[in-house]
């Protein structure tokens, strides 16, 4: 790629995350502004708690205002990412085609080690567990659909990605196993269907490093059914959605010149709710 073409691509992801919060910080502030006389409103169902009004009017206020924020921003970032990976991959949010009996067979044994952490059977996951699934002795077949996070189709290599994000990382007990047996029987279909796995990548990935930038990722159900190879953590996601190594750099760039429009949202909400 040449100079003229990454400054364009760089100026159209800053144009994508610019957009985005303006967007977020104009639809936050109008939905709660027109909530404040509403009993069911977001922050009204939650200000009656009288045990958290005993600590202060900002600490009522923020206590209600924090869930809705932190719920809705993570959609934001969600839809933009999606946008910014537009710019470079062909993107489907499911994937669907044939799926073999002894693959899903395979698949719920797999699993079932990873989760027996204690017993002899147990098994840390690798990428070399799946690896040769499609070439698997295969007789019962069936069709099945599956929802994707998000299914990037890189036309310039032929890779495909299949990726599961959690914004913040968090992947609780009951969560775990699913979300593994689904993104593997992803990567059977999208197998099925292309007739190799030479060119499918499989991850789990997080918006932001919950432990901190570049520290190891240490959340123990993730690290039990993905395998370090596995895990998109933080710049390496936003690298990878942007097709850059300059991608997180950029996105958290132009997203803190851009923060300043939610941080006014939030101002407007809080005087028309505590009139200050």
């Amino acid at each position: 790629m040449d100079l003229f073409d990454t400054v364009n691509k760089e100026n159209a992801i800053r144009a994508l995350v610019r957009q985005a919060v303006e967007a977020y910080a104009s639809g936050f502030s109008d939905r709660h502004l027109s909530e404040v006389d509403d009993e069911e409103g977001t922050i009204n169902m939650k200000i009656h708690n009288v045990f958290i009004a005993a600590l202060g009017a900002d600490i009522q206020y923020y206590s209600a205002l924090a869930r809705s924020l932190d719920s809705s921003l993570g959609n934001m970032l969600e839809k933009m990412a999606i946008n910014i990976a537009s710019l470079n991959y062909e993107i489907s949010q499911h994937v669907e085609g044939p799926i073999y009996q002894e693959q899903t067979d395979y698949i719920a044994e797999l699993l079932e080690r990873y989760k027996n952490t204690r017993g002899a059977n147990h098994k840390k996951p690798t990428i070399d567990d799946y690896k040769g699934i499609c070439k698997m002795n295969k007789t019962s077949v069936h069709s099945k659909r599956h929802e994707s996070d998000y299914y990037l189709k890189d036309t310039e290599t032929g890779m495909h990605y299949l990726i599961e994000l959690k914004i913040g990382g968090d992947l609780d007990n009951k969560k775990a196993r699913s979300e593994k047996e689904a993104i593997l029987e992803q990567y059977c279909i999208l197998a099925n269907t292309l007739g190799a796995e030479d060119k499918i990548k499989i991850y789990f990935a997080t918006a932001f490093n919950r432990y901190g930038e570049g520290k190891p990722w240490k959340q123990s159900r993730v690290k039990q059914f993905f395998a370090d190879e596995e895990l998109l953590i933080s710049s390496n996601f936003w690298n990878l959605v942007c097709k850059s190594e300059m991608g997180y750099e950029i996105v958290l760039d132009e997203y803190q010149k851009s923060a300043h429009l939610i941080v006014e949202a939030l101002a407007k909400i809080k005087k028309a709710y505590l009139g200050e």
